[in-house]
């Protein structure tokens, strides 16, 4: 696959969908580590190399494949806000050969080393998908360029047909790109803090690497040569992301507790009279324990007499009546100054009539507990 088609299949895949909102805005660092693939090569012997080996009856192309390696990766950036994300980043990931085919024959690497390093920089763009609130994750895509250094240490190999041995040892930098498919999961214990979880595909073009081709009596034929690699791989990492300046959101508002509601009691009076029965002291005892178990803030005491007679003396008749409750509830343990005594004579019946009409329940004291 050329660097060319790998990088347009990851614009394609990375064309942003509805999004709304970022949930990262400023500056931010971020760790991952994991496992790394890399893609079987070609190799190819070029130039001088090639003709020594064509002469020693030795193939200049084989295949290199490799056992699953890791891969480590920081990085710093920026989020806009909007959500828009860049960053840099440094990688580095190791990978064994496990073994060559072709050169005139097959065989594992002997030697010492064997391995093939990447490691370099690159700058990410990033765009993060807002699923709306209470998602739990929020995925995001991302392309990214920059530089990378392709290692082969001491990778050394035999050739069956003339007993010969090759050896890979040198490095070479050259263009990377890389796609980026991933996703966030917000610790709610850490404002800012985030797990991440990603997909990476990171290529660089062919390039060449250093080669020795000796034969089997241990005689340098050549000192110098090359040999073309391809340099294809996936990531699947594991990391934390933590952006700077997140605060915790504000605690959920307990909705305040709503009153109790107010009790009433009603104490009836005969005709006439302001002092109390025995009916009424029991319902005014039932009142006071009420007041003293709920811990009542207000007790209003509200005098109230039928529409016999003039305003002027009812209005008095209905102020004696509320004190009388009053002086009642204050002897079974009730403060007075937690009451509010008032009469309101006949402007407040609880069954209307005409007036001059004797109405047994409109000669009462309301007691309200709130």
């Amino acid at each position: 696959m050329s660097l060319r088609k790998a990088l347009l299949a990851a614009t394609i895949l990375a064309l942003p969908v509805a999004a709304t909102a970022q949930p990262v805005n400023g500056f931010y660092v971020g760790a991952g580590a994991g496992i790394n693939w890399h893609m079987d090569t070609d190799l190819e012997s070029v130039g001088t190399l090639r003709t020594v080996l064509r002469n020693n009856s030795v193939s200049g192309k084989g295949e290199a494949t490799f056992d699953l390696g890791w891969v480590g990766v920081l990085s710093a950036g920026y989020g806009f806000g909007n959500g828009v994300r860049a960053e840099i980043e440094g990688s580095y990931r190791n990978n064994t050969i496990n073994g060559i085919n072709g050169f005139g024959g097959f065989g594992r690497p002997t030697g010492s080393g064997g391995n093939v390093q990447n490691y370099g920089a690159m700058v990410n763009v990033l765009y993060d998908f807002d699923l709306g609130p209470g998602s739990f994750l929020t995925p995001y895509l991302g392309l990214g360029v920059g530089y990378m250094v392709q290692n082969y240490d001491q990778v050394k190999f035999r050739s069956i047909n003339s007993g010969g041995s090759i050896t890979l040892d040198g490095d070479n930098g050259n263009f990377a790109g890389q796609a980026i498919v991933g996703a966030a999961f917000p610790i709610a214990s850490v404002p800012g803090l985030a797990l991440t979880a990603e997909y990476r595909f990171m290529m660089t073009p062919s390039d060449s690497v250093d080669a020795t081709f000796r034969t089997s009596s241990g005689t340098s034929v050549t000192s110098k040569g090359s040999v073309d690699v391809d340099n294809m791989n996936h990531s699947l990492m594991l990391g934390l992301r933590y952006a700077f300046g997140v605060t915790p959101p504000p605690p959920p508002v307990v909705p305040a507790a709503a009153p109790a509601p107010a009790r009433t009691f009603l104490v009836f009076f005969d005709f006439d009279r302001a002092d109390l029965t025995d009916r009424a002291r029991q319902i005014i005892a039932e009142a006071a324990t009420n007041a003293q178990r709920v811990g009542t803030t207000r007790i209003e005491v509200s005098g109230h007499a039928d529409t016999v007679g003039t305003p002027q003396y009812n209005q008095a008749l209905s102020v004696r009546r509320a004190n009388a409750v009053a002086a009642e509830l204050e002897r079974r343990g009730v403060a007075r100054s937690a009451m509010t005594i008032q009469g309101f004579g006949f402007t407040r019946p609880l069954v209307p009539t005409g007036p001059n009409v004797r109405e047994p329940q409109n000669r009462r004291v309301e007691i309200v507990l709130r």
